[in-house]
């Protein structure tokens, strides 16, 4: 059998470059090798792109930078020719044609659907939600105001934009009163909790803000009264049928499940399957199919929920590139189902090709 000509696209101009080399490495390693002809495209943290013909394990320790193994290279736009274009110096350039495309990207320009929309100018069936449904997903003000439309719970909000001379006392006095304390600042486009906050009192606000603008980048913030409870989650897999894993559940002694917990599992401990009622795993599950259509999502999702102290479920957000490593909580929840990473990767790159 012909082999698929798979490009894993990977890096990019995020913070959260970091995760995406490891999710990668991880992902090459578990691909059904026979399967597949697979296309290595590295994208720096300067947003320059490479054909990269090296070792996966430069790419998992960040060594794969080097000029022997990188060629420049760009994405044809053009569907006459589907695949990635290799530049040579002496301005000439080698043809890579490509059956599929599975970005593994986190963060801003990964999963925010900027390179989705790329991806589908150049005609290349890829792995993972559409450039609409990923844009959504990562701007939690459109998040909220859609899954409140489909009347999927979540927490109350304010969303904040920024202005030249903000009144900061003013805002916290409105969200004190509209939202209670502590209250979550969140940007409103990033990943990985980075610039996230949970405040008491005035005093941490306004630094906290100014960081949260910093990191989203496009002007605004979103404040969330604090939901008491725990973390779950549940992975989604689909297009027109769709299937939803098993439900894991986090334990953090943090404030919130930060960089460091995901990441490093400082102080955080998950669950797989979570410890709660049958009654609830069943509604989270409900709940995640839910949002995933009111989203539009396509090809796979990790849905991210709290339990509260009287066992209800208040929807948290939702991931369209989640992590990916072995031990990464959306193909540890599709093994809890039955799904092996292997066979997951089969079935998340045969979506793409519907």
């Amino acid at each position: 059998m012909e082999k698929l000509r798979l490009a894993v696209v990977f890096g990019g101009k995020s913070s959260e470059y970091p995760v995406s080399l490891h999710s990668a490495g991880s992902l090459i390693h578990s691909l059904h090798k026979e399967k597949y002809e697979l296309i290595l495209i590295g994208i720096s943290e300067n947003g320059e792109w490479y054909a990269y013909d090296g070792d996966i394990e430069s790419i998992e320790h960040d060594h794969w930078l080097q000029e022997q193994y990188c060629t420049p290279c760009v994405l044809s736009c053009s569907t006459h020719f589907k695949g990635f274009l290799k530049l040579k110096e002496d301005g000439n350039y080698e043809q890579i044609p490509v059956d599929c495309i599975f970005p593994v990207l986190h963060g801003k320009n990964g999963e925010d659907g900027t390179i989705q929309g790329l991806f589908e100018l150049s005609g290349i069936p890829y792995v993972g939600c559409g450039h609409m449904s990923s844009s959504v997903c990562m701007d939690k003000e459109m998040t909220h105001i859609i899954l409140e439309h489909a009347k999927v719970p979540c927490a109350p909000y304010m969303c904040i934009y920024e202005e030249k001379d903000m009144d900061y006392k003013k805002i916290f006095e409105s969200a004190k009163e509209t939202l209670g304390l502590p209250i979550f600042i969140k940007p409103a486009n990033a990943g990985s909790s980075f610039g996230i906050h949970k405040v008491e009192d005035f005093y941490e606000f306004e630094e906290s803000m100014k960081d949260a603008f910093y990191h989203d980048g496009k002007g605004k913030v979103i404040l969330e009264t604090t939901i008491e409870g725990f973390e779950i989650g549940c992975a989604v897999m689909g297009n027109k049928e769709l299937f939803a894993g098993s439900v894991d559940e986090i334990e953090t002694a943090a404030p919130f499940f930060d960089y460091e917990g995901k990441y490093q599992m400082v102080d955080s401990h998950i669950y797989c399957p979570a410890r709660i009622s049958k009654e609830l795993f069943e509604e989270a599950r409900s709940m995640a199919l839910q949002a995933y259509r009111a989203l539009n999502c396509k090809g796979m999702t990790r849905v991210d929920m709290f339990v509260t102290p009287q066992n209800t479920i208040v929807l948290n957000e939702v991931n369209t590139i989640p992590g990916f490593t072995s031990t990464s909580r959306y193909p540890t929840m599709m093994k809890e189902a039955g799904i092996e990473f292997g066979d997951l990767l089969d079935k998340l790159i045969a979506l793409a090709m519907e």
